[in-house]
């Protein structure tokens, strides 16, 4: 892992230069767009594309979104080639009509984006700017669905260049270097981390670990981390995790990795997922580096808990016990409209083939995990002969495996303690 991480950086630590900006050409980022589509060679293309950068990088939002709504409607596909292609494919399905209609059906946008990121470290801008447009999209408008239309094409180009074959796993330790550091801190979107002792913390003890994926284009730029708690037994509260008196056990003394944090780091890839090849690979990482380890589990917050309830006009539930079994009943019965879990961390998990494990009231007492969820976690186990199953009867039927003891409280019957995993 180390090494090929070490040869990826390399490969794009040599790349050139970026080329010179023309600081005389005052044209607009839509008219450099139209520009760059004509040029004739690389070389032109690429100095155009730098000078495109550099010019959205001045815009305002207006400025922002006149360009995109200039891809948008000046370099969309044409419907009626597509018709033509289509029927012409139809007739006489060949190489030729194929490649034909594969032509027709791409926006010249999507070749626009693909000569942009030509230019050195394009690739991080080009995901910065999906984020301003993502933002764009949500703040509404008339031309919100010409801009959504536009947004498939950043996500299909995005998806292919950041698919899984490209990632590399690199392990954050106290000894990385204080940059990336202080993203960890700033990114960590589940249990903000108050400092620098917070992070030592979380780093440095033996029973503690982090992974993070990245991207060679981005090699000081993590995508997505997670954050792993060694334990004896499955953890059933985030304060134990984070004590800051707590005692470290050795690695070697731990039956239980917990998956405690996980955050996404890219607005700009927002859709392109990332988590479930991190687990997979973490998972297996830790097999190999810790045979003592018999159990994967989360500790998993419940962020859409306290919004259902409030949807379905119930108050603050009385006590612990009454919040677990709502958070159960939520987690089993609460559907989106799409009919899946409306819960968007049980989706993720349950869609991965984790088992929804064990619920535990009192586990997050922050700010926090008070307005989303009373403070309530849960346990997501990842019981390796019981994963593909999970996952095929989820996806194919929307079956949630779990356990005797949520099903128990979701069914509000009197709850059996969850039952031992090792």
């Amino acid at each position: 892992m180390s090494l090929l991480a070490d040869i990826l950086s390399g490969l794009f630590d040599r790349r050139r230069a970026p080329p010179p900006v023309d600081k005389d050409d005052r044209r607009a980022p839509s008219d450099l767009a139209r520009a760059l589509m004509r040029a004739p060679g690389e070389d032109a293309q690429r100095d155009l594309a730098a000078l495109l950068l550099s010019r959205y990088a001045e815009q305002d939002d207006a400025g922002k979104r006149a360009l995109f709504l200039a891809l948008a409607r000046d370099m969309d596909v044409d419907a009626a080639a597509v018709r033509a292609a289509v029927e012409a494919y139809a007739a006489a399905p060949d190489r030729d009509t194929y490649r034909a209609f594969a032509a027709a059906a791409e926006p010249p946008r999507q070749d626009l984006i693909r000569r942009v990121n030509r230019v050195t470290d394009a690739t991080g801008q080009i995901v910065r700017m999906r984020a301003d447009l993502l933002r764009l999209i949500r703040a509404g408008g008339g031309d919100a669905p010409a801009l959504a239309a536009l947004d498939e094409d950043f996500r299909h180009l995005l998806s292919s260049w950041f698919n899984r074959g490209f990632l590399v796993l690199r392990p954050i330790t106290w000894e990385t270097s204080a940059a990336l550091l202080e993203k960890i801190i700033a990114y960590e979107a589940v249990h903000d981390i108050g400092g620098w002792d917070d992070l030592r913390r979380r780093l440095q003890p033996p029973d503690r670990r982090c992974f993070a994926f990245f991207h060679p284009a981005m090699p000081d730029e993590p995508l997505i981390f997670v954050e792993i708690a060694l334990t004896r037994g499955i953890p059933a509260s985030v304060q134990g995790i984070l004590h800051p008196e707590r005692s470290p056990i050795p690695a070697a003394e731990a039956d239980t990795a917990c998956f405690y944090s996980i955050s996404n780091c890219q607005p700009g890839l927002s859709g392109i997922s990332f988590g479930n090849s991190l687990i997979k690979q973490v998972v297996a990482d830790l097999r190999e580096a810790l045979p003592n380890l018999s159990t994967f589990v989360t500790l998993s917050p419940v962020p859409g808990l306290a919004r259902w309830a409030e949807d379905e006009g119930m108050g603050p539930p009385p006590d612990a016990q009454s919040a677990r079994r709502r958070a159960a009943r939520y987690l089993v019965r609460a559907k989106s409209s799409a009919g899946a879990p409306r819960d968007p961390v049980a989706r993720f998990h349950l869609g991965n083939g984790a088992r929804l494990h064990a619920v535990h009231a009192g586990a997050d007492t922050s700010e926090r995990g008070q307005r989303q969820s009373w403070g309530v976690m849960v346990n997501y186990l990842y019981d390796r002969p019981e994963i593909a199953g999970n996952h095929r009867r989820f996806s194919e039927t929307g079956e949630i495996a779990a356990s005797d003891a949520v099903r128990a409280l979701a069914a509000e019957r009197p709850a059996p303690q969850p039952e031992e995993v090792r």
